[in-house]
Parts: C-alpha cells; sequence; structure tokens
C-alpha cells in the first residue's frame, strides 16, 4: 500500500473527537455497563484460562528491539527475616498491552496529542498506561488458524476483515461493541518450541485490511498471540508498523502482544464455545508506555 492510500484508510478509521477533544482511552469508553454484563452473562462452567507467557529470562524477547529485555529477577533480601526480589524489565517483554502513546504517526497521537507530549523525563503524560480504566468485559476468541483449517499460520500471512468475519461466523459469534478481540494465529507455539527467533522472526498477523472490519464492529480492545501483532515484513511503503498506526493512533485502539491462545483456543474447540468473560487490566504504571498483564479468561 503505498501512502496515499494509507492515509486515505487512516481518515476513515480515526476516532478523533468520538469521545472529546481530551479523551484518552479511545475505544475503551465502548466497554460500558452493559459489555459488563454481557461477559460476565457468559460465566457458565467456572473454567479459568490464564493468557500470560511466563516472567522470566526465558521469555520471547530475542534482541530485536535494542533495550527491550526479559525480565531479570534479583534477590536483594533473604530470610532477614523476610526476602524481597526487584525486577528488570521491559514493559512490553512479555504479554503485554500498548499504551496508545506507544505509537505515533505524522508528530502526532491519539485524538492529536503531540508526540511531544512524551518525555524522557516523565515518559507519556498523554495516552499512557496509567490512563487506562480496569478492561472487564466479553472476550470473543477468532481462531483464524482453525478457520482456515491449519494449527498455525503460515509466516507472512496477512489477516484481513474477511479472515476475522470468517473466523466470526464458523464460531457463531456477533462481534459487539465493547467487545475484546483475541486473534489465534498459532504462532506462540515456536515461542513454546523454544524457536525465540522464529516466534518473533516474520510471522502471520493483523493486515492492513483488518483495520476497517475492527472499526466497523466497534472493538474495545484486540490483541494476538504474536510478537509482532500485525503481519511482519509490513505491508505499507515506508512504514514499519502501520496497523499499529491505524489501531493506537487513528482509532484509539488498544493492543496486546503475546497473548497464549494455545490452551483457549482448544477448549472453545471442544466445547464450541468462543465467548467469555475477559479480565485484562494493566498496571498502573505511571507515564507507561506499555504494561505486563496476566489476562484472565473465565467461561
Amino acid at each position: 500500500m503505498n501512502r496515499a492510500d494509507f492515509d486515505a484508510l487512516f481518515k476513515r478509521v480515526c476516532n478523533w473527537g468520538r469521545w472529546g477533544d481530551d479523551d484518552e482511552i479511545g475505544t475503551l469508553n465502548l466497554i460500558d455497563a452493559d459489555a459488563v454484563q454481557r461477559g460476565a452473562a457468559c460465566v457458565r462452567t467456572g473454567a479459568r484460562f490464564s493468557l500470560a507467557l511466563p516472567l522470566d529470562e526465558n521469555g520471547p524477547q530475542a534482541g530485536f528491539i535494542p533495550g527491550r529485555i526479559n525480565p531479570v529477577r534479583t534477590l536483594i533480601s533473604l530470610n532477614s527475616p523476610w526476602t524481597d526480589d526487584v525486577v528488570t524489565m521491559g514493559l512490553q517483554a512479555g504479554t503485554h498491552w500498548d499504551a496508545l502513546a506507544h505509537v505515533s504517526h505524522d508528530g502526532q497521537l491519539y485524538n492529536g496529542f503531540p508526540a511531544t507530549s512524551t518525555t524522557v523525563e516523565h515518559g507519556a503524560s498523554r495516552c499512557g498506561i496509567d490512563k487506562v480504566p480496569p478492561i472487564v468485559t466479553r472476550g470473543v476468541l477468532l481462531d483464524v488458524a482453525r478457520a482456515r483449517g491449519v494449527d498455525r499460520l503460515e509466516p507472512g500471512y496477512g489477516i484481513g476483515g474477511n479472515d476475522l468475519e470468517a473466523a466470526a461466523q464458523g464460531a457463531g459469534v456477533t462481534v459487539e461493541p465493547g467487545d475484546v478481540v483475541l486473534v489465534r494465529t498459532g504462532q506462540v507455539q515456536l515461542f513454546h518450541q523454544r524457536n525465540r527467533k522464529a516466534y518473533a522472526g516474520q510471522t502471520s498477523g493483523l493486515a492492513l485490511s483488518s483495520a476497517e472490519w475492527l472499526y466497523e464492529h466497534d472493538v474495545a480492545a484486540v490483541a494476538t498471540d504474536t510478537f509482532a501483532f500485525e503481519v511482519y515484513p509490513s505491508e505499507a511503503e515506508e512504514l514499519l508498523v502501520p496497523v499499529h498506526i491505524l489501531c493506537l493512533v487513528a482509532m484509539g485502539l488498544t493492543q496486546g502482544q503475546n497473548f497464549d491462545l494455545e490452551a483457549l483456543g482448544a477448549d472453545c474447540a471442544g466445547d464450541g464455545v468462543h465467548t467469555f468473560l475477559l479480565e485484562a487490566t494493566p498496571q498502573p504504571f505511571t507515564g507507561g508506555l506499555g504494561s505486563p498483564v496476566n489476562p484472565v479468561v473465565t467461561k
């Protein structure tokens, strides 16, 4: 896609001003009381699933992004009589949400805030992860891999709006405003096989054509089981992370990466139920550009 076409797509999915000129949470505004109650109504069996990868030195970071390190835990006190430890890590090291301020485009963040509102000294004064309210709503698993009859999508496969719609129809689900959509590609299997370079290298993921589908369905947040979130290498000329730009900057759509959807995917395939209560609130790091999260699904 060339720059002119990308700019036109950006305008079509733009939510700037939709919730007011001072809004900093974007599509999370769509999680209202009805969305929460719809999620709670999905609880039937009490089965619970954590979607988080372990937080340790064997995490998904493989050196591709300078400075983004896996967690390093250090013991600072041992039986004295208490025992304490500290952790050094990138906020996007493992399973995480990106703050809307994580990406800028043409000098602007979501809702037209200047990219300069993020500083070295204070982090994100606008659209930081600390502005995110509790994320508790109905979750919907769109298992694109299974919908296409494979266990894992091939590297470089771009998931378009047609793929998301096919997965929803196959699951018998109608995505409603305020839902959080979880997109399974099977890519996280490579992480479980200890192949971090393959996991974080060329990957399937959301394509540019998925943006309008997400916009039209008023999705509150979206997460994938991949390192890059979007298909990599990029589809757009001159833009490294064009789907990030459309989600975070244009729509104000919170996005997540490295969600482990394998056990949940198997369970949903087994009982045919692809909706559930999802609790996935990030940690409120002041000025943070992202946050680790332990998403918990209850069916």
